[in-house]
């Protein structure tokens, strides 16, 4: 039968070797994609792929539901991998006037030199509310494909991704590296969302708040039939690690990625200056609303793919690359009441409750207040009507109050001077606009949110163990501080009633928790430091810190070091490390000066392994090495130089010292070269530093 011509094929024998096809496919794609110990050639694979497809052209009423040509992937088993993206996936800063754009021009121009006549040709492009994602192609087929994740790790989504049409399972035309990684975005129409909707509405299922959120669950469910089921598309947008390629342009790159098979959005444009880019965001910005897909606002990318080399990143985004965000839609509704939050960092956050009111196709009844300031500033009172909008379309803020709308009965606000939760004084320390809580560990509105913090997705990430969970086992006394949560098990086996015999546990249920809190027994370092909710310890300078110290030994050294003595080297090195100010410091030092803070980590310590901080992945003759620039340069930029340096693994200080390794020094260079000098550390110029990187 595999050798008969389709078109002698009778209707019963086409049945049967479509049958064999989908079988023998399916084989095949098990063997390369989950086991990588392909049994055929790419040859004789594309072969059965095209008799299927002629076969199915011959015979439409035979196509089967389970045909290679639906490309309906195999159902994941469990919860998704973890995939460590070889280039993080960075997030993109934000500009949200037309001078923003001209600084971020303006930016370009001074840290690559550039005079003021010389053109900076940017692309322009819609940016798509929808799932960035990163696709890994092996020799022309589609091998891994991730969602962004933090930036440094993402989920495998790989058998859910091929049931999307737009994105190939193998690359057609020429030309492609045998490993490139292409970046995109998946996104839902505005048409199929709202059929989507009705059908789950009608079902009984859930009904998605908007096209991303339809987007993002359709990707990433377990059943890879339900993601096939649902209208998925892509846009590709860029690309990530692919090395040996030699594009010159943005441009050119993706006019390749068309002719190799992606769908690019054809409103893409390249624009000369920042009059053509400004003129093209008020074309989009006029076209958003007849467009078939969620834009939030216009990305600038720098053209010129050699500058976009010099240019680099810092920590959360590229420096050649900016988004321009539309103006956030807004509403009007009543203010009902105002409530206090009280966060993981005892910040009292007031919260606008609203008369419910649909902005920008969300549902609001919460708006952000922000301090005690914003409320004096707005003049607002309980029972105004406001103005509220959604910022960058996503987080609601009360803009102004309409008050020749108020009415007899508006109630002034008094802002409280003591914690609601705990009762203990609530300040505000020096010009900080913040009022906190002064009760620290005592108060349970922080623990619970420091230990909710702890256990989030850029923490510990442990499955099964929410809000609602922690405050349950904090209400019954199972946990109270980090280290608990990794004793759990153990309390539960003396505890009056056990979590399997809890409403909605059981004994599967606790099983899976423990298992998954035991998973989390060990961690990088980044990870751990940001986990313990240090006031400016976000993720960024978690990771600087990390980058820094490389062990946790050496950074309990440094910082104790540092309490003790403000004057001693530790003290000196912490404030060079580029990107930590002074006030990230004595935060720092704050916290560990507490002495329930420290026994909280050395609790903690003695239940968990943390890990070493993964060195940067290229390898350099600067990688781990700390380099001080001195004198002017000459050549490049002082900030082009210290991102180069960054890139290639190395960190940069501010000052001269006996961990040293490396001094650029150019004309001009003074005492920190006499310094170096003393110190016998190694001293190069300019043209020595450019032979060293390359």
């Amino acid at each position: 039968m595999a050798q008969k011509p389709v078109e002698e094929l009778s209707e019963q024998e086409a049945a049967q070797e479509l049958e064999r096809l989908a079988s023998e496919i399916a084989e095949h794609d098990r063997r390369y994609h989950s086991e990588d110990a392909p049994v055929i050639t790419d040859a004789d694979y594309d072969a059965l792929r095209a008799r299927n497809n002629e076969v199915e052209a011959r015979f439409p009423a035979l196509i089967r539901s389970d045909s290679p040509s639906r490309k309906v992937g195999a159902v994941p088993s469990g919860r998704f991998s973890k995939v460590r993206h070889t280039r993080p996936m960075l997030s993109l800063d934000n500009a949200f006037s037309d001078e923003d754009v001209a600084d971020f021009i303006g930016r370009v121009r001074r840290f690559l030199g550039l005079g003021n006549d010389e053109p900076v040709a940017l692309t322009a492009e819609p940016k798509i509310d929808g799932l960035s994602l990163s696709l890994r192609y092996e020799r022309g087929r589609l091998k891994v494909a991730a969602t962004r994740g933090d930036g440094q790790t993402g989920e495998d989504v790989t058998s859910n991704v091929r049931t999307i049409g737009d994105i190939p399972d193998r690359l057609t035309g020429s030309g492609w590296p045998d490993m490139m990684e292409i970046r995109g975005e998946v996104y839902m129409g505005k048409a199929d969302f709202l059929a989507l909707n009705e059908a789950q509405a009608e079902a009984g299922g859930k009904v998605f708040a908007n096209p991303r959120n339809a987007a993002a669950g359709s990707l990433r469910q377990l059943d890879a039939a339900i993601t096939a089921a649902r209208p998925l598309k892509f846009f590709a947008w860029g690309w990530g690690e692919t090395p040996g390629s030699d594009f010159a342009t943005q441009m050119s790159v993706l006019e390749t990625l068309e002719a190799w098979g992606f769908i690019t959005n054809p409103l893409i444009t390249l624009t000369q200056n920042l009059n053509e880019a400004l003129r093209h965001y008020r074309l989009i910005e006029e076209q958003r609303a007849s467009l078939d897909y969620d834009i939030d606002g216009v990305v600038y990318k720098v053209d010129r793919l050699d500058w976009q080399d010099r240019l680099g990143m810092v920590s959360r985004a590229p420096r050649w690359a900016i988004a321009h965000k539309f103006p956030a839609e807004k509403a009007q509704t009543i203010l009902k009441d105002i409530e206090i939050q009280v966060g993981r960092t005892g910040a009292l956050t007031p919260v606008a409750k609203l008369e419910p009111v649909t902005v920008g196709g969300v549902v609001v009844s919460n708006a952000s207040l922000h301090n005690e300031d914003e409320i004096e500033r707005l003049g607002v009172m309980i029972g105004d009507t406001v103005i509220i909008q959604r910022a960058g379309d996503v987080i609601p803020q009360i803009v102004s109050v309409l008050k020749e709308k108020r009415p007899l009965d508006a109630v002034p606000y008094t802002f409280p001077d003591h914690c609601p939760a705990c009762g203990s004084a609530a300040l505000r320390e020096g010009d900080d606009v913040v009022v906190r809580c002064t009760g620290g560990l005592i108060c349970p509105a922080q623990r619970v949110e420091r230990l909710r913090h702890f256990v989030s997705r850029d923490a510990f990430d442990i499955e099964g163990l929410g809000e609602k969970q922690i405050k349950a086992f904090w209400d019954d006394g199972l946990i109270e501080s980090p280290a608990d949560i990794f004793k759990l098990q153990r309390r539960n086996a003396d505890a009056e009633t056990r979590i399997e015999d809890r409403e909605g546990w059981g004994e599967l249920s606790a099983r899976n928790l423990f298992n998954a809190i035991n998973q989390r027994r060990s961690i990088s370092l980044d990870r751990f430091l940001y986990a313990l909710g240090i006031r400016h310890i976000g993720q960024t300078n978690a990771r600087l810190l990390a980058r820094s110290y490389l062990t946790l030994d050496d950074f309990l050294w440094a910082v104790t070091e540092a309490v003790n003595d403000p004057e001693s080297a530790a003290h000196a090195d912490l404030l060079n490390i580029d990107g930590i100010g002074p006030k990230v410091v004595e935060t720092l030092l704050d916290f560990f000066r507490e002495e329930h803070n420290l026994a909280v980590v050395q609790d903690l310590i003695g239940q968990i392994t943390v890990e070493d901080f993964e060195k940067p992945l290229e390898t350099s003759p600067v990688a781990g090495k700390t380099i001080v620039f001195t004198g002017s340069l000459e050549k490049m930029s002082r900030a082009e130089a210290k991102a180069r340096a960054e890139a290639m693994g190395a960190r940069v200080s501010g000052s001269v010292s006996a961990k040293t390794d490396l001094v650029v020094a150019g004309p001009g260079a003074g005492a920190k070269l006499k310094k170096a000098s003393d110190l016998g550390v190694k001293v190069i110029d300019e043209d020595g530093w450019l032979t060293m990187t390359g």
